[in-house]
């Protein structure tokens, strides 16, 4: 794959359901597992199949992209040949109509594209967590001879921020906003010929508000798009709600295990950071816990991110509590999302419910 494809991440798109964790930050850079962040699947799909030329289209808030990954080097991208670009997004206002590959950021980057000799792209969003060969996906795409290859599965519940894909003859016929059980569902990814991309990006940059499927809709009689049906966990994240269900599969190892096989490593920012302490008569059960937490209290059914603190007599209970939070002592947490960098006092009692996840916005750094 080093010298077949290129690939091509965006994260320049808005979600419909902002939230206080989604307001501060972009979806792409939400913690995940406690060490991880959205973006690294995405960005370890790409690497670990061979790629060393990433482009990352940037959205306008793009700090803590570009904190989390930097030179790329912990991803491998960090070479003098190839490597990680940062590549600018368009500023395209506050639409939230579920657009993902807008094409005035794919004209405004044409020249990421022209300057690289790989015959094939492989395009992708950042906010969508599974753990995929992307040289199958290729070479599907080759031995079908088809234009564009869309990476699908089979979508098991209702989301209407997921593309519904509409076949015909084994053909894409049209695509739909939403989906419900059972539907073929666009993955968010797919490969194409680099030089047929630029050719189709100068046919349609006059409407190039619109996505790159949504601009080729009445075409697709006379464009060859076929399927590549992806059969392992898949975790769209849009919403609040979708980020805390699918955090909350990781504390099943079957989940996990799928989505961190030995042989296909989710790589993230290296922090240095020591192993968590558990301190004597301290409980722990069913939890992620990550580095650099401190334990005296009670977690359960729940995922720490680095540096959280959770005193005697604090009770976490079926959350997600991210970086350098303190939970005091009596502390009470149920049901709830809690960013960074808060200090929740003793005896507080934050509560949610399962169908209506508290969320406490990021305290001050």
């Amino acid at each position: 794959m080093l010298n077949k494809a290129v690939g091509l991440i965006t994260a320049n798109y808005s979600a419909k359901h902002r939230t206080a964790v989604s307001e501060v930050r972009p979806i792409a850079s939400l913690p995940y597992m406690g060490r991880y962040r959205v973006m690294d699947f995405a960005l370890s799909n790409m690497v670990n199949c061979g790629l060393r030329t990433v482009g990352f289209i940037m959205p306008d808030n793009y700090r803590s992209l570009v904190d989390h990954i930097d030179s790329g080097k912990d991803w491998m991208l960090g070479r003098k040949n190839g490597g990680l670009f940062i590549l600018p997004g368009s500023s395209f206002g506050t639409t939230r109509t579920g657009y993902r590959f807008l094409l005035r950021d794919l004209l405004q980057n044409k020249a990421f594209l022209r300057r690289n000799s790989q015959p094939y792209v492989i395009l992708s969003t950042a906010n969508m967590v599974y753990n995929m060969d992307y040289a199958k996906l290729v070479e599907a795409h080759e031995a079908s001879g088809a234009d564009i290859t869309l990476a699908t599965f089979h979508a098991v519940e209702n989301d209407d921020d997921v593309v519904r894909i509409e076949l015909k003859d084994g053909q894409v016929a049209d695509i739909h906003q939403g989906v419900t059980y059972g539907d073929t569902a666009f993955l968010d990814c797919m490969v194409m010929g680099r030089q047929w991309l630029m050719d189709v990006l100068d046919v349609y940059a006059s409407v190039d508000h619109l996505g790159l499927l949504e601009a080729m809709k009445q075409e697709f009689d006379r464009i060859d798009i076929r399927t590549y049906d992806f059969d392992g966990y898949v975790a769209p994240v849009f919403s609040t709600e979708s980020y805390f269900h699918r955090n909350m599969d990781l504390l099943d190892p079957t989940v996990s295990s799928e989505l961190f096989p030995a042989d296909r490593p989710i790589l993230t920012k290296d922090h240095d950071t020591p192993p968590a302490k558990y301190e004597r008569g301290c409980y722990v059960r069913n939890s992620i816990v990550s580095a650099g937490c401190h334990i005296w209290g009670a977690v359960s059914n729940s995922i720490l991110s680095r540096n959280v603190v959770v005193e005697p007599g604090a009770t976490i209970t079926n959350s997600i509590i991210m970086q350098a939070c303190t939970v005091h002592s009596g502390a009470r947490i149920e049901n709830a999302i809690i960013d960074r960098n808060n200090d929740i006092p003793a005896g507080t009692e934050l509560r949610g419910t399962p169908e209506a996840v508290f969320v406490k916005e990021k305290g001050r750094s």
